[in-house]
């Protein structure tokens, strides 16, 4: 046997499962050495709390992808369960807000995850049911929400948040910003229903192909509505941590999000054809977009050459997924 070939395939079969987590190190350690405040705890607790708002959204659109579908509406549907959210999270009645309504934090927390799990019920139901392409659903789904929002703030933020709400965005629990403790469950539950449930496996074997599934005796219809219902579910999660860190809920809240959800996926290994992803590494996405755009930052880059940059490594990362699947 040659050692040297043995040892050649087994780095570069690790290569290929866990490239990104090398680049992601790599790209640390060389923003620490570039920036020395990059390195710096306040830093990186605020570059993971920056992230985790994105990183839901991704965890989310990564169910929809590995079935072989996506998911545009994230981004809308985060604004439209923002604004229900602060409407209902009012710290008094505030007079020249289009609605304003004094109620226990929990029941404006259940209001907003269900208005986000029907908005996915019915992107997964027109998907399923309807036979429509999950890019024209969703992108109808992203216009609705949209509107809905501004119809529903009256084109105006609602603010004057009780105390007890903005904590979910702003608190701290043992020196970890909470959004950071969501994001971590979040991400453990999403984990855990991909990789150790039948939910998961059909996820899978949707996207890898369709027709061996429904022969499998999965029933497409059903699961395809669960992993968009969940996607709105995650959607929700992220418009009310948005809220809460904001103070305020904004109709125009989480324009193009859904790209940098897509794009943080993508970057993770999720393949575009289905049937290929995880969460782990669709965090380990989420997270090299951030701390790109925080090193960019901290450099003193243009925003406009921020966006061309993010831009080259989606593509790049579609790319090298176009050419693994050609050399399988």
């Amino acid at each position: 046997m040659d050692v040297k070939n043995v040892d050649k395939t087994e780095i570069s079969n690790f290569l290929k499962k866990y490239g990104i987590v090398v680049v992601f190190v790599g790209m640390c350690l060389l923003l620490a050495i570039i920036s020395p405040a990059f390195a710096s705890m306040r830093n990186l607790l605020n570059v993971v709390r920056q992230v985790s708002i994105i990183g839901i959204l991704a965890m989310g659109v990564t169910f929809s992808i590995i079935t072989a579908g996506i998911d545009l509406s994230s981004g809308a549907v985060l604004a439209f369960v923002g604004v229900i959210v602060a409407s209902f999270s009012q710290a008094r009645v505030v007079e020249g807000q289009p609605i304003s309504i004094v109620m226990p934090i929990l029941f404006a927390l259940l209001i907003g995850l269900a208005a986000g799990a029907l908005m996915g019920f019915i992107n997964g139901a027109i998907t399923a049911y309807g036979r429509i392409p999950p890019f024209v659903a969703t992108l109808g789904m992203m216009t609705v929400a949209r509107g809905a929002a501004l119809l529903y703030s009256g084109g105006r933020p609602i603010g004057y948040l009780k105390p007890s709400f903005t904590y979910l965005g702003g608190g701290s629990f043992l020196a970890i910003p909470v959004p950071i403790w969501i994001y971590v469950i979040v991400g453990v539950i999403s984990h855990f229903l991909l990789s150790q449930t039948r939910f998961g496996v059909y996820a899978f074997a949707i996207g890898g192909n369709v027709q061996a599934a429904r022969r499998c005796g999965i029933n497409v219809e059903k699961n395809l509505i669960l992993v968009y219902t969940y996607g709105g579910l995650l959607s929700a999660i992220a418009g009310i941590i948005m809220v809460s860190r904001t103070a305020a809920g904004n109709p125009t809240y989480g324009v193009s999000y859904e790209l940098d959800a897509i794009a943080s996926t993508v970057i993770g290994g999720t393949s575009l054809a289905g049937g290929i992803g995880s969460i782990p590494l669709c965090v380990v996405g989420a997270l090299i977009i951030g701390v790109l755009s925080n090193g960019m930052d901290l450099l003193g880059i243009d925003p406009n050459w921020q966006q061309i940059v993010k831009g080259v490594i989606i593509v790049t990362a579609v790319l090298i997924d176009v050419i693994r699947r050609q050399h399988k």
